[in-house]
C-alpha cells in the first residue's frame, strides 16, 4: 500500500483528498483534486443556471427585449457562467499554479486575439447597444447612408435588410450605430408631403380647397392631425403649394400606396377644375454664324 504525507494531501487535494488518504486509498491527492473539481464545477454550474438565467430573463423581459435579442444575451450569460464555474473548480481542487498558468495564457491569447478581431468586437458591441437601444425592430423599414429596406434580422454582429429591389444587404451593426439612422415607422403616425406646382394665372384657394378635399376623402389620411396646404415655393414656370398630410400605423407599402392614390386624385381634380400643371419652358436666344459660307456654296453650286 502507497503511504501519502497527510499535509501534503490535505495542501493539494483539500478535504476529499484527506478522506481519501485517510481510508487508504492510493493516489489520494490527484483523486481528491479531481473529484474537488468536478464537484466544485457542477455545484456552481447548477447554481448558475438555476439562480442567474432565470434573473437575467426576467430583467431583458422587462426592457420588453424580443426574443431575438434575448437569446444571444442568455447564450453570453451562460458561457460568463461555465467560465465562472471552471475557475472556482480549479482554485477549489488546489490547482492554484496550473490555474495562474492558465489565465496567462488566455490573457495573451486575448490579447492577441483583440488585435486581430477589432471590427467583429467592434460590430459586436454595436449588436449590444443595438438590442438595448432598439433604434429598429424586426419588420422595420429604415434608411441609411443611401440603402433603405425592412430589416429581416438582427444578430450580434451584423444585420440582414431586404431592400425594396428584393435584395438582401448584410449590414456590419457599426455601420448602423456609428452614423444616422432614419426609422420612418418607429412611432404611430408618419408625416407625408408633397410639392404640387400650379401655373400662375391659376387660383390658389382654388387649388388649395381641392387638395385638402382630396385628403379628407381619402381612408387612410387622419383628419387629426389635419392636412395642410402651404404656400412655399415661387418657381420659375409654377407656384409651389405644399401639402403635409398624416397617416397612421405606417409602413413602406402603405406610405407608397397612400402617396400615390392621393397625387392621383388630386390631379384629376386639377384636370376637371382646368388647374393647369406647368412644366417648365426654356427659350434659347442668340445667332449661328458659319465661317466660310459663301466658298463652300460656290462649292456645291461647281
Amino acid at each position: 500500500m502507497i503511504q501519502t504525507t497527510p499535509t501534503g494531501g490535505a495542501a493539494s487535494g483539500g478535504a476529499v483528498a484527506g478522506l481519501l488518504e485517510s481510508a487508504g486509498v492510493p493516489y489520494a491527492d490527484p483523486i481528491g483534486a479531481a473529484i474537488s473539481f468536478i464537484i466544485a464545477f457542477a455545484v456552481v454550474y447548477v447554481l448558475g443556471r438555476l439562480l442567474i438565467l432565470p434573473v437575467v430573463d426576467r430583467t431583458l423581459r422587462t426592457r420588453e427585449l424580443d426574443e431575438h435579442a434575448r437569446k444571444p444575451l442568455k447564450k453570453v450569460t451562460s458561457i460568463l457562467i461555465v467560465f465562472v464555474a471552471i475557475s472556482v473548480a480549479f482554485g477549489f481542487a488546489g490547482y492554484g499554479n496550473f490555474l495562474q498558468s492558465l489565465a496567462t495564457v488566455a490573457a495573451a491569447a486575448t490579447l492577441a486575439i483583440g488585435f486581430a478581431m477589432q471590427d467583429v468586437l467592434k460590430n459586436f458591441v454595436a449588436g449590444v447597444f443595438i438590442y438595448t437601444d432598439k433604434p429598429f425592430r424586426i419588420g422595420d423599414w429604415i434608411e441609411w447612408d443611401g440603402n433603405s429596406g425592412i430589416v429581416e434580422d438582427i444578430s450580434l454582429r451584423v444585420s440582414r435588410v431586404r431592400t425594396f429591389d428584393n435584395e438582401l444587404l448584410t449590414v456590419p451593426n457599426s455601420n448602423l450605430t456609428d452614423g444616422v439612422i432614419k426609422n420612418p415607422v418607429a412611432k404611430g403616425q408618419l408625416r407625408l408631403q408633397f410639392l404640387f406646382g400650379i401655373g400662375y394665372d391659376d387660383d390658389i384657394d382654388k387649388a388649395t380647397e381641392i387638395i385638402i378635399e382630396e385628403a379628407e376623402n381619402h381612408s387612410e389620411i387622419l383628419d387629426e392631425p389635419a392636412p395642410t396646404v402651404r404656400l412655399t415655393e415661387l418657381g420659375d414656370s409654377s407656384v409651389g403649394l405644399k401639402s403635409r398630410i398624416w397617416i397612421d400605423d405606417p409602413s413602406r407599402s402603405d406610405f407608397v400606396k397612400t402617396r400615390s392614390e392621393y397625387v392621383q386624385t388630386v390631379k384629376q381634380r386639377f384636370d376637371e377644375e382646368d388647374i393647369n400643371i406647368p412644366y417648365p419652358n426654356r427659350t434659347l436666344g442668340g445667332s449661328l454664324d458659319i465661317a466660310g459660307y459663301e466658298a463652300v456654296a460656290e462649292t456645291a453650286d461647281d
